[in-house]
């Protein structure tokens, strides 16, 4: 009998952990990173753009909250429109620290024969710059640049305004009543930013020169800003709060725009972080875009290592650890292209520091972000994981006589719910980064949605095309019945060209509609009806002989003048102004102070949707139209009450009526319209706009500007074509920055279709092999492929090109809220240019095989 066995005392063995499919697949790599490259370079391409512009931003945003002060040009600026502060609110503000003021407005600068511009005045006390420095040419002090002398003020002028005029300093211009001298050229002001975008050059007087304009009249549109500047002993955070709080509960009805160091350019401030949001989704784009060269370049390499998946599976090694080994391995590789984008990324502001600041009017100091930085590597890992994990997942249940067959039977099987469950979450977290991290989360849904849907199409297509070719007549000609059967073999190409080549074509087809359209909106023929110039500032008093005055230079012309004030919305119903949730595109509305009139008629442009207009001679409570758009966007209905700022007054109207408004005719239109018996005596100007008649009869504009300066000193013209063309200016420094992130896509997009051609390479040695052994000439070998990738290529570039029109039609149309223009001719070059592309790579691939000796490989199959 056998003595019992005894416990030896081991414990079981355990089964091996992450850290042994940690050390092999290190141990893997150790044979170099051949066959990442494109998986590499596709990373670090999004990568690096989404940490560029994520640097550059907290680089910006950073300056803006460092130099707040400066820009400001105090701790707090209170701003009123139309009318100076009283002395009871002058008292409020120097009781609580330094005060200095400023106004600004626009006025006409008239040159006599050499012509008249368009202005934007700032005119400052003796303190200015009370925080920063003013750099002139020649350097002077500013006291004496501005004061009088031989009967004149002086000014400092922007450049722009020399050259324009033909001007030099010590040159006599006249605004409103006053003669000024131009004493020194305007270098660098350090509060540019606070005043937003001109659409003139900087003219810097004295307040006593402004006085001494005319041009302060009733209802004139001047706006006075108190910089306060609060002591040592009391200049913290919670001292500031203090400050603001108490401005509203003391002076309650003074209806100013309050600003803080903190937050000294919100409009500069929101435009930046939607500008980001908006680069940043260019970035992604081309990290997914890029994500479609990472699962080609997993195929590639699950291809590579069948071999030893079917040894590793022939000692026992399971599913579940062949697959766990080499992702590790593939995510090691997804960590160093995602880090190579990250160093790219980071330091890209440093070395565009200098452009940014010459293009850019506030400051910029370079800085690692890594909070963004490491936002921008989840981008990427996630977009890796996404990828890689399906390719991958594909091995785990295949047995080791079909790995080993699958070079010639490819296996059909589909991954394990598992590693579905994988990706899907993966992809969970990828959609959340996004969406979490978004400035407006409806313009990143929507952006998220258009990708999705592009990339299930894209599929879509693929599958079809290739059941349809499965489907077609076999051709008579050899080299087009084999062009049709590569296209839906087992291990075909076409579904990742379709991929490549349909989100290039896509996105470069979108983007081309979209330039077109803003282009054209900016730059292209005005309306038929579009005035030619608007005219602010008319006095009241005076609006019968200026009516006089165009119709002697405008014959003929049409006119329409309409009374104009300033206001500020202050509560809706009972909820203050800056409690209320609005859209992010009607947000505006509740920011500063909006022009306001009052009519006894609908405007023109304008069309009632919902509600009634008043009487012509309605005598009761005061009433307001409501522009029908932003009051969605900010939860405004019939009925509600509305209480407006205006000189100083709190006035409470109800909502008569809702509109809309066609803007794109460049008439006359407010977004708050007031029953006529709301504003009654009240000090006002007027706003005309004249638009020529059909045989443009009349002066030119220059002679119309020189004879207005004369007979109007007060009147400020402003030509709808220069403000335009002010806009276009920042439009189109925005734009080359949006096709230089652009171009990054673009660039993964040709790194995927090479990668996706890379990747099909091992399949097409054999065919080439086998069909050069049996007798196949090169000619013969190349027009099948050569067919094969045209046939492709068209039908993803067709594909593209129809995707990439809805999508700009989308975004012009509902996102820009703008016309859209349908010129193709960007979409056929891509279209073109993607088939040339995709048809060039594959042949040169396909050259390089037929270069080689068939004895070699043959032996191998």
């Amino acid at each position: 009998m056998h003595a019992p066995l005894r416990p030896t005392g081991r414990q079981p063995a355990r089964s091996p952990g992450i850290g042994l499919s940690l050390r092999l697949a290190l141990r893997d790599l150790r044979a170099g990173l051949r066959g990442f490259g494109v998986f590499i370079a596709c990373l670090a391409l999004g990568v690096m753009t989404i940490a560029a512009v994520a640097s550059a931003s907290r680089g910006l945003t950073e300056g803006l909250a460092r130099e707040g002060r400066r820009i400001l040009g105090g701790d707090a600026s209170f701003s009123l429109i139309q009318r100076e502060a009283n002395p009871q609110e002058l008292a409020f503000l120097s009781a609580r620290g330094t005060v200095s003021a400023i106004a600004t407005l626009r006025a006409m600068a008239n040159a006599g024969e050499k012509g008249s511009a368009l202005v934007e005045i700032k005119a400052v006390d003796g303190s200015y710059p009370s925080i920063g420095t003013l750099e002139t040419t020649p350097h002077e002090a500013l006291s004496g640049l501005l004061a009088a002398r031989d009967g004149h003020y002086g000014a400092v002028a922007d450049p722009i305004l020399f050259g324009r005029l033909g001007l030099k300093p010590g040159d006599i211009v006249t605004v409103g009543t006053a003669r000024i001298q131009l004493r020194a050229e305007l270098v660098a002001e350090p509060d540019k930013i606070a005043a937003g975008v001109g659409f003139g050059p900087r003219l810097l007087i004295s307040q006593e020169a402004l006085r001494a304009t005319g041009l302060i009249q009733p209802g004139s549109l001047v706006r006075w800003t108190y910089r306060l500047g609060l002591p040592a002993t009391a200049a913290t955070d919670a001292d500031l709060k203090r400050l603001i709080a108490d401005s509203g509960t003391q002076q309650p009805d003074a209806g100013w725009e309050i600003r803080s160091r903190d937050n000294a350019a919100p409009s500069f401030q929101r435009n930046l972080e939607r500008f980001t949001q908006f680069l940043t989704l260019v970035g992604l784009t081309a990290l997914l875009v890029g994500g479609v060269g990472v699962a080609n370049a997993v195929r590639r390499f699950v291809a590579a290592k069948k071999l030893d998946f079917a040894t590793m599976k022939a000692v026992g090694a399971t599913g579940g650890r062949v697959v766990a080994i080499h992702l590790a391995e593939v995510m090691l590789v997804a960590a160093i292209g995602t880090a190579i984008g990250l160093v790219l990324g980071a330091a890209a502001p440093f070395g565009l520091g200098a452009l940014l600041q010459s293009i850019l009017p506030v400051p910029f100091e370079p800085t690692l972000a890594p909070a963004e930085l490491a936002i921008a590597a989840l981008y990427g890992l996630l977009t890796a994981l996404v990828f890689a994990i399906l390719p991958l997942g594909r091995a785990h249940d295949v047995p080791v006589s079909a790995l080993f067959r699958d070079q010639v039977e490819p296996d059909p099987r589909r991954p394990r719910a598992i590693y579905l469950a994988i990706c899907l979450l993966a992809l969970a977290g990828l959609v959340g980064v996004a969406l979490g991290f978004a400035y407006d989360r409806r313009i990143a849904l929507i952006y998220i949605g258009a990708m999705l849907g592009v990339f299930v199409l894209l599929r879509g297509v693929s599958v079809g095309l290739m059941a349809l070719a499965r489907r077609l007549p076999r051709p008579r000609r050899p080299a087009l019945r084999m062009a049709l059967a590569n296209s839906h073999r087992p291990g075909a190409l076409t579904p990742s060209l379709v991929l490549s080549v349909g989100l290039g074509v896509s996105l470069l087809t979108a983007l081309s509609f979209i330039d077109v359209s803003l282009t054209r909106q900016l730059t292209g023929a005005l309306p038929d009806k579009a005035p030619g110039f608007f005219f602010l500032d008319i006095p009241s008093r005076d609006s019968a002989r200026f009516d006089a005055f165009l119709a002697q230079e405008r014959p003929g012309a049409a006119v329409e003048r309409v009374p104009m004030m300033r206001g500020r919305i202050l509560r809706v119903n009972d909820a203050r102004a800056e409690d209320i949730k609005a859209s992010e595109q009607s947000a505006w509305v509740l920011d500063g102070d909006r022009g306001i009139t009052y009519a006894a008629t609908v405007p023109q442009g304008s069309r009632i949707t919902a509600g009634e207009w008043w009487p012509a001679d309605y005598k009761g409570e005061p009433l307001v139209s409501f522009d029908a758009q932003n009051a969605e966007g900010i939860g405004l209905k019939i009925g509600d009450r509305l209480t407006v700022n205006v000189l100083g007054r709190s006035i409470t109207a109800r909502v008569a009526n809702l509109r809309t408004i066609d803007w794109r005719s460049f008439g006359i239109n407010f977004v708050m319209v007031f029953s006529p018996n709301t504003f009654a005596g009240a000090p006002h100007t007027d706003l005309a706009t004249v638009t020529a008649s059909p045989n443009g009869a009349g002066s030119t504009d220059a002679v119309l500007m020189r004879r207005l300066a004369t007979e109007f000193p007060a009147v400020t013209a402003v030509r709808v074509k220069d403000a335009l063309e002010a806009v276009n200016t920042i439009v189109q420094q925005l734009a080359m920055a949006i096709r230089g992130a652009s171009g990054l896509a673009i660039a993964a997009s040709l790194l995927v279709l090479g990668g996706a051609l890379a990747a099909g390479q091992r399949a097409r040695l054999y065919d080439a092999m086998i069909l050069k052994t049996l007798g196949a000439t090169r000619r013969f070998i190349l027009s099948s492929y050569a067919l094969e990738y045209a046939a492709i290529g068209f039908v993803a570039a067709l594909f593209g090109v129809i995707a990439g029109a809805a999508t700009g039609w989308g975004v012009v149309t509902k996102v820009m809220r703008i016309e859209f223009v349908s010129d193709p001719t960007g979409a056929l070059l891509a279209a073109t240019a993607a088939i040339g592309l995709t048809v060039l790579f594959g042949l040169v691939g396909t050259l390089r095989i037929l270069s080689k000796a068939p004895a070699s490989h043959l032996r191998n199959l």
